[in-house]
């Protein structure tokens, strides 16, 4: 065991800190952070003891008035503001960053992923695989499109789709796959595509949350035939709103363009423009002051993201010898995820039968920021709703809208037990700070253990 761990189990077996130097043995020039840390450690900060972390953690997102505003401000006096060069730049430049051929940015990642499956074709009648442990966003675009989403269970250790549950779902009806990289940490991709080949399916990769992760040497959302990225406040290329389509296919991006300018004729989507549109399409352009943010974003996105990749390796090093506490596992093939969030699993018959949820509002009093996460998409209101609007019934037999069957079919049990037992989510900008920023966590989490019976 390490020093810093000896320091931390040392630190959260004191019944007081008073005295805490002596009683460890350490000076003032032995991480002065941790001797600066006076808590009691049997009081815990739910219960109206003081939190192991009183101050704050990285500022998100990130604004660099020296180096971001520069171009802005000249698109902004420019008065060009609607889509044009910056917004052509942006999408070349995320292209090579990304390692694909082209790129059209639009609204959000949601229509990234509406416009993907309406241009592949995927439609009415059709179904589609997916992860129920997910943001919305990846089964309503499904929806979207009038197809039925198909829930395959996850992985749990992984957090992702468990590729050998695919083929197991796959129907007569079954159009598309559509894997999920969520929380940044890439999906397997070797076995679904290989699914996907032999079955002859489309694959949509949502990579709204994995920028820049890579998998077996190439980038996440280039295995495909489209990847979807978002670019929302929260996210790791912040520009408020946006989103981005990427692609090696020219005529399918080419259909992808058309139909985010109102279906206008673009490249292989011949016709004039005085004779107006050539297939039904709809307004998805950004704006050319969004590029621009974008564009200083994405100037330090590589080096962020080998930052959050180095320490969340420090942090779940850190807690994974804690008892009850199982970080995430990468799958063997993982060059560099993105971790939009740092994840890991929960078992509260460890902490003397304390719920996860008590555990998570335990924690986040302690001054750690974290979330219990997604709820079972397979479970949602949504889905009846759907089935039970008359597009659907118009559309589609009594048989394939019996929704008893299909909420049978659709179970995905270790889904819910990440959703409602286990998963713990510390948010990315965490990851940003320092590693002695970091120790915070393991100290925080072996306080509430220390206290489990209190908190109950």
């Amino acid at each position: 065991m390490d020093s810093m761990k000896y320091h931390r189990r040392s630190f959260i077996k004191q019944n007081s800190l008073a005295g805490l130097g002596a009683g460890l043995g350490l000076s003032l020039t032995d991480k002065n952070w941790y001797l600066n840390i006076r808590r009691d450690v049997n009081i815990p900060a739910l219960l109206g003891g003081r939190p192991i972390r009183d101050h704050g953690w990285p500022d998100w997102p990130i604004w660099n008035p020296e180096t971001d505003e520069k171009l802005l401000l000249e698109v902004m006096r420019s008065g060009v503001w609607s889509r044009s060069k910056i917004v052509a730049l942006f999408e070349q430049k995320w292209a090579e960053m990304s390692g694909a051929k082209r790129c059209l940015a639009v609204v959000n990642g949601t229509n990234a992923l509406n416009t993907s499956l309406a241009q592949l074709d995927v439609g009415w009648g059709d179904e589609v695989i997916v992860s129920p442990y997910s943001f919305i966003a990846s089964v309503s675009c499904i929806m979207f499109n009038g197809a039925i989403p198909i829930f395959v269970d996850v992985d749990p250790a992984t957090f992702q789709i468990d590729p050998a549950k695919i083929e197991a779902k796959i129907s007569s009806n079954t159009k598309a796959i559509l894997p999920v990289h969520i929380l940044g940490l890439p999906c397997d991709m070797d076995p679904i595509m290989q699914v996907a080949k032999k079955h002859d399916l489309v694959v949509i990769e949502d990579a709204c949350q994995a920028w820049l992760a890579e998998y077996n040497g190439q980038k996440v959302g280039t295995f495909g035939d489209a990847g979807c990225f978002s670019f929302q406040n929260s996210k790791h290329l912040p520009m408020g709103e946006g989103g981005a389509i990427v692609s090696d296919d020219d005529d399918f991006m080419d259909r992808c363009f058309s139909y985010h300018n109102y279906g206008n004729p673009y490249g292989a989507m011949v016709g004039s423009v005085s004779e107006g549109a050539v297939m039904v399409g709809t307004k998805l352009r950004i704006t050319e002051y969004q590029a621009a943010i974008g564009l200083a974003q994405m100037e330090r996105l590589d080096k962020q993201t080998e930052m959050r990749n180095q320490h969340a390796k420090y942090l779940a090093s850190e807690i994974a010898d804690l008892p009850g506490i199982s970080p995430y596992r990468l799958y063997d093939k993982v060059d560099r995820a993105a971790f939009h969030l740092f994840p890991f699993r929960y078992q509260s018959e460890v902490f003397k039968g304390l719920s996860r949820d008590k555990f998570v509002q335990a924690l986040s009093a302690e001054g750690i920021p974290c979330s219990s996460g997604y709820k079972p998409l397979n479970k949602m209101p949504y889905l009846k709703n759907a089935f039970e609007s008359n597009n659907f019934k118009k559309f589609y037999s009594t048989e394939r809208l019996n929704f008893e069957e299909y909420m049978q079919r659709n179970h995905c049990p270790l889904s819910d037990k990440l959703c409602y037992d286990e998963a713990v989510w510390i948010p990315q900008y965490v990851l940003l700070g320092t590693t002695e920023d970091l120790d915070y966590v393991g100290i925080a989490i072996e306080k509430i253990q220390r206290n489990a019976e209190k908190l109950k």
